[in-house]
């Protein structure tokens, strides 16, 4: 990844003919963009649906306003859906009832090849059932960039311990603006912006935790599912082709040292610094908040550029394929020992 390179992130998301209204005016059609969907139609999502990986890639940064909300992406070369290279419209945000009265929100994503449309995603930001009605009882097309950016900021959960720069160990939030942090690369660092927000406990939002002392951690870690921790291999165990390596914490499941907390809700917390940062989380390396077009707008009102500069360990993030070992874990943890 070059410092001109495009920034990427993976959805798991259905085909809209996974999700198929049955009863109202568009009976027997998939979900579709806004522009096409009438309120009270009730829709289900088929008993075989399978989400896939969609991979999103931001225009490179000459290309883009330093400001600006991102919404239009392109796909990524390493997506299950799509051609690489199609253009990729963030469309809109869905607001779903079941019978009981539970809300649900989606995406819906809308490929275009050669000005046309090519296929249409939908990303439910929680777990919806198959043979369930869901009615469609909201459409916004402004609020799709906010929900996107949620799903982008990596988070930390209420009662992770952060290293200060004095070393000692801190409640995130206990934390206030201007504390100093320690980092990786830069040292002590003070704290510019700290988001905290509650969210259902699902889908995109469902928290991971790594288990004490998978990866050498001194308490159950537990951080948003996109999260990337960064590990110094003293030996490539992995196949990486480099000691550094930044790895998404989702890509580690595996239902026993790592595995999904779904249900209820969870409350977040996101840190900000001048500048994107490995920091240490119950002794893990842990990246802060990046901040670029996808998660400006979760971030109101944080001070200081729009954009954080390209660092070099962003070229240290590792693909799935080579998580796939059932022991991808042990793997690292014996990877990252002096013995």
């Amino acid at each position: 990844m070059s410092p001109n390179a495009p920034l990427t992130q993976t959805l798991l998301v259905f085909p809209a003919r996974a999700f198929v209204a049955t009863d109202g005016v568009a009976d027997g059609d998939p979900i579709s963009f806004a522009d096409e969907l009438v309120m009270d139609d009730v829709y289900q999502l088929d008993h075989d649906a399978r989400r896939a990986r969609l991979g999103l890639a931001l225009p490179a940064e000459a290309d883009q306003p330093t400001d600006a909300a991102a919404t239009t992406f392109s796909v990524s070369a390493d997506s299950e859906l799509g051609r690489p290279g199609n253009i990729l419209h963030l469309d809109s945000c869905l607001t779903l009832m079941t019978p009981d009265s539970t809300t649900f929100e989606a995406l819906i994503l809308v490929e275009v090849e050669d000005g046309a449309v090519a296929e249409i995603y939908f990303l439910p930001l929680a777990t919806l059932l198959p043979r369930t009605d869901y009615r469609l009882v909201g459409v916004d097309r402004q609020t799709a960039t906010t929900r996107l950016a949620e799903v982008a900021c990596v988070s930390f959960t209420r009662g992770t311990h952060i290293t200060m720069a004095s070393g000692k160990q801190v409640p995130i939030e206990h934390l206030k603006v201007g504390d100093k942090v320690l980092t990786r690369d830069d040292g002590p660092q003070e704290i510019r912006w700290i988001g905290q927000t509650t969210l259902r406990a699902s889908g995109a939002f469902a928290p991971v935790m790594i288990r004490k002392d998978a990866l050498h951690n001194e308490n159950d870690l537990i951080v948003s599912p996109d999260h990337r921790i960064f590990v110094y291999q003293r030996q490539d165990r992995i196949g990486a082709g480099r000691a550094e390596v930044l790895v998404k914490v989702r890509h580690l499941i595996n239902g026993d040292s790592v595995i999904q907390l779904d249900g209820g809700f969870v409350e977040y917390f996101q840190l900000l610094f001048d500048d994107h940062q490995i920091i240490y989380a119950e002794g893990i390396a842990a990246e802060s908040l990046l901040m670029d077009p996808r998660t400006r707008p979760a971030i109101p009102g944080a001070p200081g550029a729009t954009r954080h500069n390209y660092r070099p360990h962003l070229a240290y993030e590792v693909q799935e394929s080579l998580l796939s070992s059932p022991d991808a874990v042990a793997l690292l943890r014996r990877a990252s020992t002096s013995h």
